[in-house]
């Protein structure tokens, strides 16, 4: 018989999950724990809560450590990686040093991992004994995808959950071993949440907007996270059933629709090239662009949706003075009167560009991403589209290293097509 948290499904009850992320190389500029949002999507659908997350390096005493304060507050305590086989996999030990539990040989789960090597033919290392070792009253959770087997025990009040980090293991755990005995002791809590994406404001300037919309409320609770010319309001409501979360949502999501008006151009957190592709789409047009600070940046965002080649004609990188004039047909009188980065230049590039294309429309960037240049400043930059109604450029001034500017600049770009298509 499994045994199960010690929770029952009290309506309302609210149950709290913390995730522990276990690896150095998450510590790294070059590895992101994608496991937690997943297991953080999968934790909501159920009413459960994820109040806390958090990365660690292969250090035992730490992790342990953490451990027993996460078991000591939240009722469930997710740990990802760190169950291979080497002596910086200290999950295991970390655990049993943090519970105060032992720690057993399993002989069954040794040979099971001998056999899946004798399958690869290859022969079992001594060191992957070590992977059979389970913690005294733990469950073992089978991992038809991997050696690492997960474990799943009670302690004190609180379900820890030892779980392997790729991903492609820890997904298919969760859902056969993890996933069934959560539904039997989460509560009937319902979360919704919302996710508005904002585009054309300054983070400070859209929070003092529609703080008075939302700051009134406890339940949803609201959160504003900024990017590189992308903003995203997220709305997260829990109740005792769906629909009263969505009452919830709802009532806070309307005032700040009204002051915000078509800034918003997404209601389910999908990016601006997702939306654009999608008008396009339905309008039966197409779009071309030429770029030049951004180097391909506005034609890779295009293309990154599945699809794409249904509207968008193709892209040319017009970094040089020469590249406009001769591959454009932009006028090198303009150039030379107002300058590569100007707002006649822009213009001209979108003009020539539609008309050597024939799009529906075109769209041209010119800038200075940094350092500053003869003719601007580091941060300026000009985005025009021409169409069958004419041709308009938007001049933006932006702060930031090389690469925001370049992002912020492709996500103008994409918002002045989308503003260009509904109106």
């Amino acid at each position: 018989m499994s045994k199960e948290c010690p929770y029952p499904s009290v309506t309302g009850r609210n149950m709290n999950a913390e995730i522990i992320a276990v690896g150095s190389e998450l510590l790294t500029p070059k590895r992101v724990d994608t496991n937690s949002l997943y297991l953080t999507d999968q934790l909501n659908a159920l009413g459960v809560e994820v109040v806390t997350k958090s990365v660690l390096g292969d250090d035992r005493e730490r992790l342990a450590a953490a451990i027993a304060l996460a078991a000591s507050r939240s009722q469930i305590v997710i740990l990802t990686g760190g169950l291979g086989p080497t002596e910086d996999d200290v999950t295991r030990d970390a655990a049993a040093q943090a519970l105060g539990r032992g720690q057993t040989l399993r002989e069954e789960i040794a040979e099971h991992i001998r056999r899946l090597f004798e399958q690869r033919q290859r022969k079992m290392a001594e060191i992957n004994r070590r992977q059979a070792y389970v913690l005294d009253g733990a469950e073992i959770l089978p991992n038809d995808r991997g050696t690492a087997p997960g474990q799943w025990l009670e302690h004190n009040g609180s379900c820890i959950v030892l779980l392997p980090g790729p991903p492609h293991e820890l997904e298919a755990m969760f859902i056969k071993q993890c996933l069934p005995r959560l539904q039997r002791v989460a509560p009937k809590l319902a979360i919704r949440t919302l996710i508005m994406r904002v585009a054309g404001m300054p983070e400070s300037d859209l929070d003092q907007l529609i703080a008075p919309a939302y700051k009134k409320y406890e339940n949803p609770v609201t959160t504003i996270l900024a990017a590189a010319g992308d903003i995203q309001i997220h709305l997260r409501a829990r109740s005792e059933t769906l629909e009263e979360a969505s009452a919830l949502i709802e009532e806070v999501r309307r005032p700040i629709e009204d002051l915000l008006g078509d800034r918003i151009y997404s209601w389910d957190g999908e990016p601006i090239e997702v939306i654009v592709g999608r008008m396009l789409r339905e309008r039966r047009a197409t779009v071309t662009v030429a770029e030049s600070c951004t180097g391909g940046l506005l034609s890779e965002k295009i293309t990154s949706v599945p699809g794409s080649s249904a509207y968008f004609v193709g892209g040319f990188v017009t970094y040089s003075n020469r590249a406009k004039i001769d591959w454009i047909g932009v006028p090198e009188s303009v150039i030379n009167q107002y300058g590569a980065v100007s707002k006649e230049t822009a213009e001209a590039l979108a003009v020539a560009l539609r008309r050597q294309t024939g799009a529906s429309y075109a769209l041209s960037i010119t800038g200075v991403a940094g350092p500053d240049a003869d003719d601007a400043p580091k941060g300026t930059v000009y985005t025009g589209i021409a169409d069958a109604r004419g041709v308009a450029v938007v001049h933006r001034q932006f702060l930031g290293d090389r690469a925001r500017v370049r992002s912020f600049a492709a996500q103008m770009a994409l918002d002045l097509l989308r503003r260009r298509m509904l109106s």
